[in-house]
């Protein structure tokens, strides 16, 4: 198989493990953890390229690229990464990995338990936050001898903890790029993620979080929580454009079986997922998006949470995201002109919805690739060195 020119290629994932405990905020103790990661582009001989990009709820470590050549589709944000695009490899060493609490070779609920005779943790792993996410980012940064990051970079979720990072090591990035974000969640959002998981916890499968054990799956509960969400993550005017009122036979059949397009496309999709993903990480993943508040700490105050960054900001919203509508987008902005720091804000007119940030709008990736400056660093850069393992 031949890659596009603007394709990182092949690339192969690497587990770092961490031996030493882990004082999680739940107050629980991770006696060791191993986080999965790629990597892609070069590292310069300061270290002074590395981009750290930090993925949504249901994302990991694949970014960018193929695992190999039989693979149908690239990573999840190969859009944006690689050879001359907007997070271009030429530049820049870009690091992607797949968080504490998922499933996809970072330690989580399906990982041995040392505590439990190594069988798998289940719903006995340790509720984990956005703050213990970037505290294990920033221990692999000093694994990789980065000291700053050049810039954070994350979209939904993922763009919590680049807000987290720049409150939490503001000497540690240069830029924080927040796309389709939140400063945390509005009531709203968090009754969408009890819905979905409700509609796990009350699977007759799920055997309260030991499915495993019990050789089984909460697969219905897990296809339930992914439809309700994904509703969440298109507008009205994709789902219009792409479905409208379809029939999939063309004519009303009078029953409860899939009948619109629309119902075929969600009963798929929440299909496909529950193939791939573990349902205590869904579990985990949205009560740490439930939990996500950077204000809490500093008496509810988003603009005294900001107070201390000290990079360059870059926010991005788009025009038809009620999931994180441009609104709460301005609040960050907001909070960080009155602490005059240095941001720049961008509302993308598109119609994709919350799932917009996934896609390669031009204003969206042209306005990211300036804001990174990878051209004015190639011509500046110490000379790029073996790539960092």
């Amino acid at each position: 198989m031949s890659f596009p020119s603007d394709s990182v290629g092949i690339v192969t994932p690497k587990k770092y493990s961490f031996e030493n405990p882990l004082q999680l905020e739940c107050g629980r103790i991770l006696p060791h953890f191993e986080l999965m990661v790629e990597t892609y582009g070069t590292l310069n001989q300061d270290k002074s390229n590395a981009i750290l990009i930090c993925h949504a709820l249901s994302g990991h470590h694949h970014a960018a690229g193929y695992h190999q050549e039989t693979d149908k589709k690239p990573g999840w944000w190969d859009a944006c990464i690689g050879p001359g695009k907007a997070i271009d490899t030429n530049v820049f060493f870009v690091v992607a990995l797949n968080n504490i609490g998922g499933c996809h070779g970072s330690t989580g609920p399906t990982s041995p338990n040392p505590e439990n005779d190594n069988l798998p943790y289940g719903p006995d792993f340790p509720l984990v936050t956005v703050r213990d996410w970037v505290k294990t980012q920033a221990m692999l940064a000093d694994r990789l001898k980065i000291q700053t990051w050049y810039a954070v970079v994350g979209g939904s979720l993922g763009g919590m903890q680049a807000l987290q990072w720049s409150v939490d090591y503001p000497d540690r990035l240069e830029r924080c790029v927040i796309i389709a974000s939140a400063p945390k969640l509005s009531a709203q959002n968090i009754a969408f993620n009890e819905v979905a998981r409700q509609s796990i916890l009350s699977d007759p499968d799920f055997h309260q979080g030991y499915y495993l054990a019990n050789d089984s799956y909460p697969r219905r509960g897990l296809i339930l929580a992914r439809m309700v969400g994904h509703i969440t993550y298109l507008s009205e005017a994709a789902m219009k454009q792409k479905f409208g009122r379809d029939l999939k036979s063309g004519k009303f059949m009078y029953g409860f079986d899939v009948e619109f397009q629309v119902e075929s496309y969600l009963r798929y999709q929440g299909e496909q997922f529950s193939r791939n993903f573990d349902a205590n990480t869904y579990l985990i993943m949205t009560k740490a998006l439930d939990y996500f508040d950077p204000a809490r700490e500093f008496d509810a105050s988003l603009t005294q949470a900001m107070a201390n960054t000290k990079c360059r900001f870059l926010v991005i919203s788009f025009t038809t995201d009620w999931r994180f509508s441009p609104e709460r987008s301005e609040e960050i902005v907001n909070a960080l002109i009155t602490k005059d720091k240095p941001v720049s804000y961008l509302e993308i007119n598109a119609k994709q919805g919350h799932d917009s940030f996934l896609f390669p709008i031009p204003l969206y990736v042209n306005t990211m690739r300036a804001f990174l400056g990878g051209e004015t660093l190639l011509h500046t850069t110490p000379r790029l060195q073996e790539k960092t393992t």
